[in-house]
């Protein structure tokens, strides 16, 4: 039997990719190449090995590039989400998904590259999720396990995990990876309209509901082309 919370992740793939030009001025982000494969692939292949065997995937700039590779993915199984019409950023484009998606389910970015500890990254936030207490649970990393990561961070933990965010002018010490579980509860009264997953956060971390999980591995940002030479050697060496 599986010791994950859910067999279905949400990966996030509808982005413009700004910040990856000027390789994303003919495909989309999710299709750059890193040690040899597209970023999503990375993404993919890690769900598939931990037994994610459902994906939805949202798609927006250059949709046709990126439904036509997945379409040639048996495992995990895709489902895509079409926000060609409007893109939707990261909370609305789980509200409109929700229909897709098991009561929890995983989401995660889709340029996401990371090497794991002793556990796969979503056993390791199944075994600390609780539904009774929770409405999401964020894998979070340390700066010396963020490669390639050369900001401020993100939030601070309490004892029990309880997230809070870094405050102006500080260092945080946790540096969100880009992966959560996510109830349907942090998605009530959400529209399918253009807002950022932070909104959902900030309420639920109000209620003391938003918790967040260290990972144990290593994890890389790949937000930049120069990022990828360095997440490529890195690869290389395990």
């Amino acid at each position: 039997m599986s010791d994950l919370v859910s067999d279905t992740a949400m990966v996030m793939a509808a982005g413009m990719g700004k910040r990856m030009r000027p390789l994303t001025a003919s495909q989309p982000k999710p299709l750059v190449r890193v040690a040899g494969k597209p970023l999503i692939d990375h993404t993919l292949d890690r769900l598939a090995e931990a037994g994610v065997h459902k994906a939805v995937v949202n798609v927006h700039y250059l949709a046709d590039a990126l439904e036509a590779h997945l379409a040639e993915r048996p495992v995990p199984a895709v489902t895509i989400s079409d926000e060609r019409e409007e893109l939707l950023e990261t909370g609305g484009g789980m509200v409109k998904a929700k229909g897709l998606l098991p009561d929890p389910f995983f989401c995660l970015n889709s340029d996401n590259i990371w090497l794991d500890g002793p556990q796969n990254a979503f056993a390791d936030l199944s075994r600390r999720w609780d539904p009774e207490t929770m409405d999401a649970l964020l894998l979070v990393v340390p700066h010396s396990r963020a490669m390639n990561f050369t900001g401020h961070g993100d939030f601070h933990l309490d004892g029990a995990g309880r997230v809070t965010r870094r405050t102006a002018h500080r260092i945080a010490p946790f540096i969100y990876t880009g992966i959560q579980i996510v109830s349907h509860r942090l998605l009530r009264d959400a529209k399918a309209e253009k807002f950022s997953t932070n909104i959902l956060w900030n309420r639920a971390a109000g209620e003391g509901r938003l918790f967040a999980a260290p990972f144990t591995g290593q994890w890389f940002e790949v937000g930049t082309p120069e990022a990828i030479a360095p997440t490529e050697a890195a690869l290389q060496h395990g």
